[in-house]
This record gives C-alpha cells, sequence and structure tokens, in this order.
C-alpha cells in the first residue's frame, strides 16, 4: 500500500518532480553540463561520487522544498546515499518535504520496430523491497520511441504496464514513462498511437489500482488530455526531451493538467563553479519558471 500522505501530495498539490536520476550512461553527460569534464576524473566511482555531490547540493538548496518540488527521482546509488549523515529518500520526505520516487529500469534494448524496449529486470521485486524500506513512494521506467510503429509502440506500452503491475504489487506508485523522441520525423503520428495503446492499457487496470504517466510534451496542446482525465491516472508529467528550459516550460504551459519532470531543463543553468549564492539563486529561477509552467496554465 502506498504511503497515505505522499499519495495525497502526489495527486492533488501544485508543482513538479524533479528528475535527478541520471545513470551510468548518461551521467558524464549531466557532470559535462555542469561543468565537469570527463578528464576531471577518473573511473566510474569518482564518476558516481561527483554526481552525487551534485545533486546534495541541489536537494539541500533552499529553494528545493515541498512548497514547489513535489517530488524528485533518484538513481539507486543516490537512493543509497546521505545527505549530511540522513538517507537520501528519508531526508527529502522529512526534511524538504519531496516525495522519493526510484529510476528502476536497467536501461534500453537495441532498436526495433522504431523502438526500445526496458532490458530484463530479474532482480526488479528485490529492488523494490528495498526501495520501499527505505521510505521510496514510487518508481520511474523507461522507454523510447522513434518512429510511428504500432506494432513497436504496442511492445512499449505493454511492457511498460506489464512492470507496473509487478510494481504496484509491492506496494509502490510506478511512473511509466513511454518517451517519443522529439527529434522523431513522425512524432505527432506517434503521439496518437500511444495514446491510443495506453488509454486501452488504462481500461485494463483493476478497479483501485492507479498509475502515473511520464511523456513527452505533445505536439498538439493538450492532446493528452484524456489520459489527465482516466480515473487510473493520478497525475501526468511531462519529460523536458531535450528541450532548453525556455522552450520546455513554454510548451508545457499550453497543457492543461501535466505538470514538469525536467532534468536537463533542471540543471542546465548550474555550473560546478558557482559560489553557493549565485548556485541558489540560478536553481531558484528556474524552480520558480518551472512551478509556473506546471501550475499557472493559460
Amino acid at each position: 500500500m502506498v504511503d497515505a500522505k505522499m499519495l495525497n501530495k502526489m495527486s492533488s498539490a501544485p508543482g513538479f518532480i524533479a528528475a535527478l536520476d541520471q545513470s551510468g550512461g548518461s551521467t558524464p553527460g549531466a557532470l559535462r553540463l555542469y561543468g565537469v569534464s570527463e578528464s576531471d576524473y577518473q573511473g566510474d566511482e569518482e564518476m558516481f561520487r561527483l554526481v552525487h555531490a551534485m545533486r546534495v547540493r541541489i536537494m539541500s538548496a533552499p529553494a528545493f522544498t515541498g512548497d514547489k518540488v513535489l517530488g524528485a527521482i533518484l538513481f539507486e546509488r543516490t537512493m543509497d546515499g546521505d545527505v549530511d549523515g540522513e538517507p537520501v529518500p528519508s531526508y527529502l520526505w522529512e526534511k524538504r518535504g519531496v516525495v522519493p520516487f526510484l529510476k528502476v529500469d536497467k536501461g534500453l534494448n537495441a532498436e526495433e520496430n522504431g523502438v526500445q524496449t526496458m532490458k530484463s529486470m530479474p532482480d526488479l521485486d528485490t529492488l523494490l523491497i528495498r526501495g520501499r524500506e527505505k521510505g521510496i513512494f514510487g518508481t520511474k521506467m523507461r522507454s523510447v520511441i522513434a518512429h510511428a510503429d504500432k506494432a513497436g509502440i504496442a511492445a512499449v506500452v505493454e511492457q511498460q504496464f506489464q512492470v507496473a503491475r509487478q510494481i504496484i504489487g509491492q506496494g509502490l506508485m510506478p511512473i511509466i514513462e513511454p518517451e517519443v523522441s522529439i527529434k522523431s520525423p513522425t512524432k505527432e503520428h506517434a503521439e496518437a498511437i500511444l495514446r491510443d495503446e495506453i488509454a486501452q492499457q488504462l481500461d485494463k487496470l483493476p478497479a483501485g489500482e492507479t498509475v502515473m504517466l511520464k511523456l513527452t510534451i505533445p505536439t498538439v496542446a493538450d492532446f493528452y488530455a484524456p489520459l489527465v482525465a482516466h480515473k487510473s491516472v493520478i497525475r501526468v508529467v511531462a519529460l523536458s526531451g531535450g528541450y532548453s528550459t525556455v522552450d520546455a516550460c513554454e510548451k508545457l504551459s499550453h497543457n492543461h493538467g501535466m505538470i514538469a519532470s525536467f532534468s536537463r531543463a533542471l540543471a542546465e543553468n548550474l555550473r560546478v563553479t558557482m559560489s553557493d549564492a549565485d548556485f541558489n539563486a540560478s536553481l531558484a529561477a528556474t524552480i520558480d519558471q518551472i512551478y509556473a509552467a506546471s501550475v499557472n496554465k493559460s
């Protein structure tokens, strides 16, 4: 059973979700954006230490609180880390009022039928149990859609919901993330197929079972409104997908009922060389910008 207080906040409070879940493959890019080049560290352990320090700096910043940041998605190593000696999940919830989520996928398979499904997760139940014991509320898992191939998109959505039911069975809230690439030449058509496939899977969920959806900001504003309104959906959140903060926020502002769950767009103006005052001011300004796009819809 999911935590009732966290569920209430996640389903009804204004705000957005911070995605702090870069894993091994995407960590070098996140560090480069932060101003740390690959020549500045040696090996994975030092790389992960540096990215954890960056995340701690974000999580402990004055503006990073549950007033505007509803939740934070964590990489497994971040979940297992600490902030000032306190485990990250409890620090987020108890000290900051931010609901902790855990990225559970193990990366992507090679592209087939225009999509990349998730790699097998044989140890998922063990990870879910460990996450629940640490105070994790929900999970996130990502697939990628590059082309409007109906068979491929159907396979992505079926896999996502199959794993989601496993996550629900362990008492956690799944965030289903079938990302449509913003570079797709058939993005709008892919979104039409995706919406129908998701709706069909939502209709199959047993009464009382709910999920969250994390989707690329659609080409047509409010295109995902039927999913936002579905009885089995707690929240629909938007990924930035490589858009700049300005572009992502502008596009999101036209989609009622969708809130942000940004990664790159959250951290793109932060640099390791910043003073704490400048870092905190920059992050606060970005949080305000993303919050406004999530809450204030024209």
